[in-house]
C-alpha cells in the first residue's frame, strides 16, 4: 500500500507518497503528470516514517539548509532512460542550473552513442516523480530559457529564486 500525506510548503500543496521503504513522489497540485506511475490505492499517514523524513528534509530546504539528497531513501518509478536521467539531475549542485543539451551529451557518452536528442531529455525530466528533491527545476534551455516545469514555470522562478540563482542570464520565452 502507498502511503500519502499533504506538506505545505511555500510553493503551495505538495502531495508526498511512500511505501514502507522509500519515497516515491513529490507532487505539486496541479502539476502534469500527477501521481503518475502510482497504481495502487493510497492511504493517510501524516506520521510515516518516511513522510516524516521527507517533511523535516522541506523544511530544512525552504530554510536554505541546503539538505543532502541522499538523506532520503528515493524509489522514483520509471523506465530505465528516466532513471539515467534522474540520476544525473540529482548531481546539479544546489543554486545551479544545467541544460538539456548538457544532460544530452552526458546521457549519450555514457551509453557511448553519437548523440541524444535533448527533447528526449526534456521528456523525462518532466516526468520526474518526486520534484524538488530531484531538482529538475535546475534544467534550462540552451539559451537560458526558462521552459519545461511540469509544476508550472512561476514555480521554477520561485525555486531558482529561493536557491539564489543568478538569474541575469535566464529568461521565459514569450510563447510560454
Amino acid at each position: 500500500m502507498i502511503i500519502q500525506s499533504i506538506y505545505h510548503s511555500p510553493i503551495g500543496e505538495l502531495l508526498i507518497a511512500v511505501n514502507d521503504d522509500a519515497l516515491l513522489g513529490v507532487w505539486m497540485k496541479d502539476q502534469k503528470y500527477y501521481k503518475q506511475n502510482i497504481n495502487e490505492e493510497m492511504r493517510n499517514d501524516d506520521q510515516h516514517k518516511i513522510i516524516m523524513q521527507t517533511k523535516r528534509w522541506l523544511d530544512r530546504y525552504f530554510r536554505n539548509e541546503k539538505p543532502a539528497i541522499d538523506e532520503l531513501h528515493l524509489a522514483p518509478v520509471g523506465t530505465p532512460f528516466r532513471k539515467d536521467v534522474w540520476d544525473i539531475l540529482m548531481r546539479i549542485p544546489y543554486g545551479q542550473v544545467i541544460t538539456y543539451q548538457d544532460i544530452a551529451k552526458q546521457i549519450a557518452k555514457a551509453k557511448g552513442i553519437k548523440r541524444m536528442s535533448a527533447q528526449a531529455i526534456g521528456g523525462a525530466v518532466g516526468h520526474n516523480p518526486i520534484s524538488i528533491i530531484i531538482p529538475c527545476h535546475r534544467v534550462v534551455g540552451t539559451n537560458g530559457s526558462l521552459t519545461g516545469y511540469a509544476g508550472g514555470i512561476e514555480k521554477k522562478i520561485t525555486l531558482l529564486q529561493h536557491e539564489q540563482v543568478d538569474m541575469q542570464d535566464l529568461f521565459v520565452p514569450k510563447d510560454v
